[in-house]
């Protein structure tokens, strides 16, 4: 970016200050010359600690600012600064001391750049030490052994010109067996930012506070009426707790100035988490979640923390709008999803933290921009877009940075934050020391940024998407400082987006091949998109059974978000995971309604009804379904008097339902028959199921021979039945009570029975001749007139 290169000179001052800073600055002027078209020298580690091969001379001893209060001083403020010194080197350093070195103002930003960069002590550029009475000294240092140091010095010593940036010097000096003589054996540089007084012109600052996370939820939900849902792991709690990355940006953040930007995927499953929630864990184990007093906790807290702050709320899941851009749009309906993305977010945000967001604005991947990005980031309905400065280059030669918002085109407002002021806090800041660093550098180059124009600017500052814990506690103490520095005003988002476009920042959009090879190698490939695609197509394939379909199209319609997110960069194997997590699941759902497989089906006759069984293992009932039974052979064996015929099917939740179809045969053999359900629709949902059905014919000769057994049959029965039926009256004469009348017939009739029987049977063939003595004796017995025995065939 172009800068002014005028150097801004000190303020009339007493004439030994005058003299000490300009003899300082002549001294290093054609040091300071040379240095800055040298290469840049590599950058020490945070600690400033050097390898066993660069500790000699003015790198021999590490040195360490692990803290420097107050950040911005103002007149009357003592300056403290505190750290350690390591001797890296393989002698001991004898007579060593700490002081401090006030080099000369920095003018530009781009000489702040420049000097964070350098390591090792350049006499002249580093400033003279103020003072020996502001020191702190060691008898001896041993190598390896860290030692503490604290020095404390009233800011009237600095000598501190007009309103600035001041390099500090922390330096070591010493001696050592080899080189005993006193000289610096190491050396830190940092910043001092100093704004006496209150500026006439301040600069309007907006600092972006991400509150975004990794994909957490997956798209599984239980089996009961509560849905309880299925996380990937336990990291989120992990996050949210006492400590952790989220629960430290939002405590930080309840106290600064600054403009929430959230994604509602995270809100949705903190929120999932405090109604109840499973976790997956050892592969296809899961058991239940235990953080849900964690979740309540952090959701309220961060109610009451953007109570009466800007919101803005990215589409849900925060979808990689770069990669849409150059992989996506040519896949059948990912710009569709991305307006879905778009559509849910304000009612998610909305209920709950109970404030209505922002939903005007578009952050791509480091705010890295190309005009398909910015096409596909407004697409959804955003017109606004956060981009960054090292993407939107200045190009126009101006000798200051301008204001975020310029328009681009189409109605399109870009909002280009500070690239320098954007970066500040990347890398590990868990050290103290770093924490400093990064601060100090923060506050330099933002009051640089103020002092290059006595025009006010407004200027945003858009750092990482997902910054850790000590990277939040580093941005907090920076805004902090930065609000009561006296060159520097909060103000939100949507207000800097508004500012008056400066006519001279640059508006071109720059091209496609400018995009950052680094950031295109992180991007999610076709086949991601492709996928997505599949799976939804299946999402909506299923759909159209359900008779409550929120219970399915919510939760995977949520997971397909996430499968576009920003936060798979760099994890590519994860990503892939997730997408074939998600179909997979759905796969198992669809074939939750199914055909049941039929053997081999035997007809005998020329009609018949054949069951086809369709099971619902869901949970609830579906609908909206055909079964078609379709004959592979219809001259042989037609279903309803067709080809096919088909009959809708509703199954209840767990229940299975057979659906029968009359059929017609007219030959004998076999034939193969086809059962498939349908949507409504006409599609094919499912499998098919094909089963045999083995026809057998019966001629009229079988008939009439099957019938005349059967008839046989009754009429043996029939017989059967009047036998018994006499027998059984007979045997009902015989036992009546018959004595009495057996003595009266006895006393009238003395011969007996016999006789009388003989004369109340009338006269028999051949009885009324006489009988002859000369008449042959019978040659069988007479018959005998009792009655015959139960079941005892009777000839006459």
């Amino acid at each position: 970016m172009a800068e002014a290169a005028d150097f801004q000179g000190t303020s009339p001052s007493p004439a030994r200050r005058w003299l000490r800073r300009t003899g300082a600055l002549l001294a290093g002027a054609p040091l300071l010359a040379g240095l800055f078209q040298l290469p840049a020298a590599p950058t020490a580690d945070a600690a400033g600690q050097t390898s066993a091969q660069q500790a000699s001379g003015s790198r021999t001893v590490s040195v360490a600012v692990d803290s420097l209060t107050p950040s911005a001083p103002t007149e009357g403020d003592t300056l403290t600064v505190a750290g350690t010194v390591t001797n890296n080197g393989k002698q001991a350093v004898t007579d060593a001391h700490v002081d401090l070195r006030v080099g000369p103002e920095l003018t530009t930003r781009s000489a702040i750049d420049s000097a964070a960069k350098r390591t090792g002590y350049f006499p002249g550029a580093d400033g003279t030490e103020i003072d020996d009475a502001y020191r702190q000294e060691f008898a001896k240092l041993t190598p390896g052994v860290a030692q503490r140091f604290s020095i404390s010095v009233p800011v009237d010593e600095l000598d501190l010109g007009e309103s600035g940036v001041y390099q500090l010097g922390v330096a070591l000096s010493g001696e050592t067996s080899a080189q005993s003589w006193d000289q610096v054996l190491g050396i830190q540089r940092t910043f001092l930012p100093w704004q006496p007084e209150a500026a006439d012109t301040t600069t309007k600052t907006t600092f972006l506070w991400p509150l975004i996370s990794t994909a957490h939820m997956t798209a599984e939900t239980g089996s009961n009426e509560q849905q309880t849902p299925v996380f990937l792991d336990d990291d989120l709690a992990k996050e949210i707790s006492p400590g952790g990355r989220l629960q430290q940006l939002v405590s930080l953040g309840r106290d600064l100035d600054v403009t929430w930007v959230i994604d509602p995927d995270l809100l949705a499953s903190v929120d999932a988490m405090a109604r109840g929630y499973r976790v997956r864990s050892d592969g296809d184990t899961i058991r239940g979640g235990t953080h849900q007093a964690v979740a309540k906790q952090w959701l309220a807290d961060l109610q009451k923390a953007v109570a009466d702050k800007e919101v803005v709320a990215l589409p849900y899941g925060d979808p990689d709008l770069a990669s849409l851009a150059h992989n996506g749009t040519n896949v059948t309906g990912s710009l569709s999803r991305l307006k879905e993305a778009t559509d849910v977010v304000a009612n998610t945000v909305e209920t709950i933290l109970h404030v209505k967001p922002n939903t005007d604005f578009a952050w791509p991947v480091d705010g890295a921009v190309d005009p398909s990005i910015v096409k596909v980031a407004t697409s959804a309905g955003a017109d606004k877009v956060i981009a960054r400065s090292d993407s939107l280059e200045e190009t126009g030669g101006l000798s200051y940075t301008p204001s975020a918002a310029r328009p681009i085109g189409g109605g399109t407002t870009a909002v280009v934050a500070d690239a320098r002021l954007s970066t500040a806090f990347q890398g590990d800041l868990t050290k103290a020391s770093t924490t400093t660093l990064s601060v100090q550098r923060f506050l330099a180059q933002s009051l640089a940024l103020n002092l290059q124009t006595n025009q006010q600017r407004s200027i945003v500052v858009a750092p990482q998407r997902m910054p850790t814990a000590s990277q939040a506690r580093a941005m907090a103490e920076a805004i902090t400082a930065l609000q009561s520095g006296g060159w520097s005003e909060s103000q939100n988002l949507s207000a800097a987006a508004k500012a008056k476009p400066d006519p001279g920042a640059t508006r071109k959009v720059p091209t496609a091949s400018d995009y950052p090879s680094s950031l295109r190698k992180q991007e999610l490939p076709r086949t991601a998109f492709e996928q997505i695609a599949r799976t939804q197509a299946k999402l909506d394939g299923f759909r159209v059974i359900l008779t409550d379909q929120s219970r399915v199209v919510t939760p995977f319609g949520r997971a397909i978000n996430r499968e576009m997110s920003t936060s798979w960069r760099g994890r590519a194997t994860e990503a892939q995971n997730y997408r074939d997590g998600v179909e997979d699941y759905l796969d198992s759902l669809a074939e939750g309604v199914t055909l049941i497989d039929k053997s081999e089906t035997k007809l005998s006759g020329r009609s018949a009804t054949i069951p086809v069984t369709v099971q619902n293992n869901l949970v609830q009932d579906v609908d909206h379904l055909f079964l078609r039974l379709t004959s592979t052979s219809p001259t042989r064996l037609a279903i309803g008097g067709r080809a096919y015929a088909e009959q809708p099917v509703t199954v209840s939740g767990g229940h299975s339902q057979s659906v029968k179809f009359a059929t017609s045969a007219n030959a004998n053999g076999r034939v193969t028959v086809k059962a498939q359900l349908f949507t409504e629709d006409g599609k094919p949902y499912g499998m098919p199921v094909y089963f045999d059905v083995k026809v057998t014919e019966i001629t009229a000769t079988v008939m009439l021979v099957i019938g005349g057994g059967v008839l046989l049959l009754v009429l043996a029965g029939f017989r059967m039945y009047t036998q018994r039926k006499r027998a059984a009256a007979r045997q009902a004469e015989e036992d009546r009570p018959d004595t009495a009348d057996d003595d009266a017939e006895r006393a009238q009739n003395p011969e007996g029975p016999t006789e009388r029987l003989k004369e109340e049977s009338g006269p028999r063939p051949g009885a009324g001749a006489p009988e002859q003595p000369s008449d042959p004796v019978p040659d069988t017995p007479a018959e005998s007139a009792d009655p015959s025995g139960t079941g005892e065939r009777v000839d006459r």
